[in-house]
């Protein structure tokens, strides 16, 4: 092509030519085709092209236990028909291994590009020779969880095109085996699988058409278990006022189901929000983790005076909760709750109707859900990061990951639900109103009875996925002594001869953690599994708390996180964060 730059690399140049060859996506195939013209351009447009020529096509898009995910895009590197088409080939092909005929079910969110992936899944399973079901039009994640286990006839597996909360540019491609997320090492047997059929043409694989089924049928049944799996409120009695934004994703109209089956009344919808729209105009992230993202619920709540607000994500599998102070109209006052917070409200809840079965957490969350599950004689469970995990513990009751998802009718979705999360919340709230009380004040009495454990997040946002690898590298090889004035002790989680530790962690697998410890505090670092990020979770915990010392002590503690938060940021040498993000 002609232009002034400086010539590509030759390999670069054949691999791009070759993917334009194939890609059956006439965008993608344009924005290379742009890209290619750029790259060999005149400055100022040619180092960028060539940059992001060689970013894509640096190496495959690595299909690990979350599936796939990452920037949209041409090139083996990004999400794209072809490496989608690649990965429903190796899927069929591990399926095929693994029973002759699979039943497959297929369903997406509205992202850019999700219904057509999705469809492309469902030929290419279907062409394999196996059963495929394809929910027509954009659903929550977990109705199709739900589905797996709980239709008409369940299925044996499911793929869920969603990026789920990442930013607008992103999309993914989750697997379900057997009822969870699968793990290792189907992952890694899913993965040669796609090597193997990434040696055939593209053209070559077999297709065959599936006609999209009505989603009507699976709603109905999740809406009706959801309703008759939770415990009856009577809201006459204290009608609970409550904002939902649906973050510009596929939720509300489930959630709207959902509450009025069980006599909840109709939320006060965040009308910006409330509709699906893949470009997020109103959050650079939908997230509601990330500050800001929920500042149109937050003022709607204030001037409506409501009793608490509720979120969920683009998919609708997570959820989150802020309440009001002393004054419902006062913006200033309102809190989200922390991940850990409405873990340990959920928990307790669950504990207090007398739920059978076992509790659940992820390492990366806080210690007191543990604490007042053990206080009343009960098991619980620590597991990996991740709700492949935590839906596979057996005879679950309650399971919770801090990053706002919660399992809490788990014999009906293995998976964090963000729909009957909001659910139990608002029947939560509607006795506690009733007598008089609120969920901060049963946090308080949690507090008082079991102690007051604190906990934040500092998260780490990267382009340079190396400044996340060396931060770990760094702190393994020189880890502190001390931190907050106390010695520390240190657990490498990545290391598999490490000496089993007298605690939770206790016959974990392996996985890429280190945990940082004294005698009241605790730091977790990892690398964000589904985005460029560092991850580092902090806990500080205290002694049971007299209501009248409760306000003075919290804020203490909240000291105690920040400069917890300093330190290890410091030794990791990374940048100081903007803030705690205390969910």
């Amino acid at each position: 092509m002609p232009g002034s730059g400086l010539p590509l690399d030759p390999g670069l140049r054949e691999q791009a030519e070759d993917w334009l060859a194939e890609d059956p996506d006439p965008e993608t195939r344009a924005t290379l085709t742009t890209l290619l013209e750029q790259a060999e351009a005149a400055a100022p447009t040619s180092a960028a092209a060539a940059t992001e020529l060689a970013s894509a096509f640096a190496g495959p898009l690595e299909f690990g236990t979350a599936g796939l995910r990452g920037p949209m895009g041409p090139g083996p590197a990004r999400m794209n028909r072809v490496v989608v088409t690649r990965a429903a080939a190796g899927l069929a092909r591990w399926l095929t291994q693994w029973r002759l005929t699979a039943r497959v079910l297929v369903g997406h969110d509205a992202r850019h590009g999700s219904e057509r992936f999705a469809r492309d899944t469902a030929e290419i399973l279907a062409g394999a020779g196996h059963e495929v079901v394809l929910l027509d039009g954009p659903v929550p994640t977990p109705l199709v969880a739900f589905g797996l286990l709980n239709g008409e006839r369940p299925a044996h597996a499911a793929v869920v095109v969603t990026a789920s909360h990442n930013p607008a540019a992103d999309n993914g491609y989750k697997v379900y085996v057997g009822g969870s997320q699968i793990i290792p090492p189907v992952d890694a047997e899913i993965a040669e699988a796609i090597a193997h059929e990434s040696a055939e043409p593209l053209a070559a694989l077999p297709r065959r058409a599936v006609t999209p089924t009505g989603p009507e049928p699976l709603l109905a049944a999740y809406v009706a278990r959801a309703a008759a799996a939770a415990p009856d409120t009577d809201s006459s009695v204290s009608p609970v006022q409550w904002v939902h934004t649906a973050m510009h994703g596929v939720g509300a109209p489930l959630v709207r189901r959902v509450t009025a089956a069980a006599g909840l009344p109709e939320p006060i919808e965040v009308a910006a929000q409330a509709e699906p729209d893949p470009d997020f105009p109103t959050v650079p992230f939908p997230n509601p983790e990330e500050a800001g993202a929920m500042d149109l619920a937050l003022d709607l709540a204030a001037e409506q005076g409501a009793d608490v607000v509720i979120a969920n994500d683009p998919d609708a599998d997570r959820c989150a909760v802020a309440v009001p102070g002393a004054d419902p109209h006062d913006r200033a006052a309102w809190r989200l709750l922390t991940g850990d917070e409405l873990g340990l409200l959920l928990g307790d809840d669950a504990l207090r109707r007398g739920v059978p079965g076992v509790f659940a957490a992820s390492v990366v969350s806080g210690s007191a859900l543990e604490r007042l599950v053990r206080s009343a004689g009960r098991e619980f469970v620590t597991t990996l990061t991740g709700f492949k995990w935590i839906g596979r513990v057996p005879d679950l009751a309650f399971g919770y990951e801090e990053a706002i998802g919660y399992c809490c009718d788990p014999h009906a979705v293995a998976d964090k639900d963000g729909i009957t999360t909001a659910l139990r919340v608002l029947q939560m709230v509607a006795r506690f109103k009733a007598s008089g009380r609120t969920l901060t004040d049963r946090l308080d009495e949690l507090a008082a009875e079991h102690g007051l454990v604190s906990t934040a997040q500092v998260s780490i946002r990267t382009d340079d996925p190396e400044t996340i690898s060396r931060a770990l590298t760094s702190l393994r090889q020189t880890p502190p002594t001390r931190l907050l004035g106390e010695t520390v002790g240190v657990t490498d989680l990545a290391d598999p001869s490490r000496p089993e530790p007298a605690d939770a962690t206790a016959g974990l697998p392996p996985t890429d953690a280190v945990i940082l410890s004294g005698h009241d505090f605790r730091a977790v670092i990892r690398p964000s599994g589904t985005e460029p990020k560092l991850k580092i979770y902090l806990e500080t915990r205290h002694d049971p708390v007299p209501p009248a010392e409760l306000h003075r002590v919290r804020s203490l503690e909240q000291d105690r996180l920040g400069l917890l938060g300093h330190e290890v940021t410091s030794i990791l040498g990374l940048r100081e964060p903007d803030r705690l993000h205390e969910v």
